[in-house]
Formats: C-alpha cells, sequence, structure tokens
C-alpha cells in the first residue's frame, strides 16, 4: 500500500511540475510571439515546421494543429531535409524550428540554406541566446525551470511547454483570421467530428408522412395509433393551419395512464405539453442535442418561419448519424 502511495505521489509531482511550467510561458508571450504570427498571416506558402526526437514529435503535432485550423503546414525531418527534402520548402513559405537547446545540429546544418531561400525563420526554443534563437527572424521563448524528470534528462516539461505554445500560436493565428465552425468542418469531414459540424437538423429530421401527428382535437387513441405506427416515441398536436400546438410523448402517456382518463373519448389536447420546445431545421444536429440534454427531453419538433411543422427528430436520430 505504502508503494502505491508512493507512486502516486511522484505522479502527481510530474503533474505539479509540468503545470506550473505552463503557466510560467504566460510572461514569455512578447513582442517577439505577435511577430511570429505576423510572419505566419503573411505568408503566402505554408509553415514547415521542424524538428528532431522528441521535438520532432510535438513539432508534427504542431503542424497538425495548424493545418487543421486555417494555416497550411506539415512538418519535415531536418536529418532527411539535408539529404533531398529541404525541396520542399520554397521562399514563400514560412519555417517553424523547434529545438530546446537551441543547438540541435540536423538544424543548424540547414539554416544557411532556408536563409538563402529567402524563407521567414521562426525559431522556438528554451535558450533565447542559442545559436538557432539567434539566426532566427523570430524568437519564441519556451524556457522552462526544470524538467519534470527528476534526472533532467528526459525531455517532460520542455517538450509540454513547447506543444502548449504551439497551441497558443495555432489558435491566435485562427482568431486573428476569423476562422469559423464552418471553415474547421471542411478540413474535418470524416469521423465524429466531421458529423457534429456538419450535419444539420435538415440532414436526419423526418419529413412528410414519417412526422407523427395529429389536430389537437383528435382523441387520445388516434395519436396512440400515430405514435405507434410512426415509432418516434411522440406524435405532434398541430392546428388546422399545421401550426404547433404542442407534442404528446411517452411520458405524457404515462402520466395520463395515472389518472385513469378514457383515450376512446378524451381529446388530445387535454392531456399533450403545450409550451414544447421547438427548433429550426438550419441548425445543426449537434445543437439539437445539447438543446435535448439541457431540457432532459428526447424528441424535438421542428417548424420554418411560418411556425409551421416541417419535421421531427428523436435522440435515436441523433445516435444513428453518429452525433451522440
Amino acid at each position: 500500500m505504502e508503494h502505491h502511495q508512493n507512486i502516486q505521489a511522484m505522479a502527481v509531482a510530474v503533474i505539479h511540475a509540468e503545470a506550473e511550467a505552463i503557466l510560467a510561458l504566460t510572461k514569455q508571450i512578447d513582442s517577439q510571439f505577435a511577430y511570429a504570427c505576423q510572419l505566419i498571416l503573411a505568408c503566402k506558402g505554408r509553415v514547415v515546421v521542424i524538428g528532431m526526437g522528441k521535438s520532432g514529435h510535438i513539432a508534427g503535432k504542431i503542424a497538425a494543429t495548424l493545418a487543421s485550423t486555417g494555416t497550411p503546414a506539415f512538418f519535415v525531418h531536418p536529418g532527411e531535409a539535408s539529404h533531398g527534402d529541404l525541396g520542399m520548402i520554397t521562399r514563400q513559405d514560412v519555417v517553424l524550428a523547434l529545438s530546446n537547446s537551441g543547438e540541435t545540429e540536423e538544424i543548424l546544418t540547414i539554416l544557411p540554406l532556408i536563409k538563402r531561400l529567402g524563407a521567414p525563420l521562426i525559431a522556438m526554443t528554451g535558450n533565447p541566446s542559442s545559436t538557432l534563437a539567434k539566426f532566427a527572424d523570430a524568437h519564441i521563448n519556451v524556457a522552462v525551470e526544470h524538467e519534470a524528470c527528476p534526472l533532467g534528462l528526459a525531455p517532460t516539461s520542455s517538450t509540454t511547454a513547447a506543444l502548449v505554445m504551439g497551441d497558443a500560436l495555432a489558435v491566435s493565428l485562427l482568431k486573428t483570421k476569423g476562422f469559423t465552425r464552418d471553415d474547421f468542418a471542411l478540413s474535418h469531414p470524416g469521423g465524429i467530428l466531421g458529423r457534429r459540424l456538419l450535419l444539420k437538423v435538415s440532414d436526419i429530421m423526418h419529413t412528410g408522412d414519417a412526422v407523427p401527428v395529429v389536430l389537437n382535437d383528435a382523441l387520445i387513441s388516434q395519436a396512440l395509433l400515430e405514435m405507434t405506427d410512426k415509432k418516434l416515441g411522440m406524435t405532434a398536436i398541430v392546428a388546422a393551419d399545421n401550426q404547433v400546438a404542442g407534442i404528446f410523448t411517452d411520458g405524457d402517456l404515462r402520466r395520463m395512464l395515472a389518472k385513469n382518463l378514457d383515450v376512446h373519448t378524451t381529446a388530445i389536447n387535454q392531456v399533450m405539453t403545450r409550451c414544447c420546445t421547438v427548433i429550426k431545421a438550419d441548425i445543426l444536429a449537434a445543437e439539437a442535442m445539447q438543446i435535448m440534454e439541457t431540457q432532459k427531453i428526447n424528441a424535438l419538433l421542428v417548424i420554418n418561419d411560418q411556425q409551421n411543422l416541417v419535421g421531427a427528430l428523436n435522440m435515436h436520430d441523433l445516435i444513428r448519424a453518429g452525433i451522440v
């Protein structure tokens, strides 16, 4: 038991160390960071992100984050760059080089070639006095007081700091460019994220004869037949002009049975929920899901600008669409 507690204490110490390193970065956001953003905003090509070892892994993630948030970017291995991959960089690009020491040999080797191309160079290092920092057009300082590794050898706090600074760079650029949810969706068409961002209620709602609906003077028995036939666990109640008057759900049915009412003689407008939640067809399906979760309901009626019923959907529709 004591052994387990020691392990837990060590893990907590690592998290505290890295959290402190991240918070300390706020003091290192300066005019150089702003200038780096300006260089990227003015870039007519792409951001080429380079880094070796653990910094290389962080560089790859930063490149991916930039690319998915409206700043075209890709990762180049600096070791491969000196053996032909440097041809992937053009003078219209901006190079973002990551090296905690600022003295990584593979990166220093290609610096003169980057300068010759005329591509602006942004350095992200933990050493403002390093060769890379001095060589760069803009330097982003990601220095940390100490690594979370007790030996001070394995990159831990330093790589976390670089990763967070990369996120700060990407989000600052995103907001400056006015990058929107729709822009983000276009680069994420697949998977759950794409579905959440692209699908609208109109894409998944039931329409026409598939919508359970009865007039507000119908009997409860007629409403129950409509619910059974359409299998959405509810039915819309409308006036003669097709404007929504209410909804009758499985929950309303249970409450009605407790009152021992006669389903063959009682009108549905006596037991329906009058102030029901309605939505428009052009909102995101993810927003419809949020409304259901917030209001703790399982179905929604869809109306047009004239308040007429045009569709319906329930939680199962959202699940089938991959929204939930």
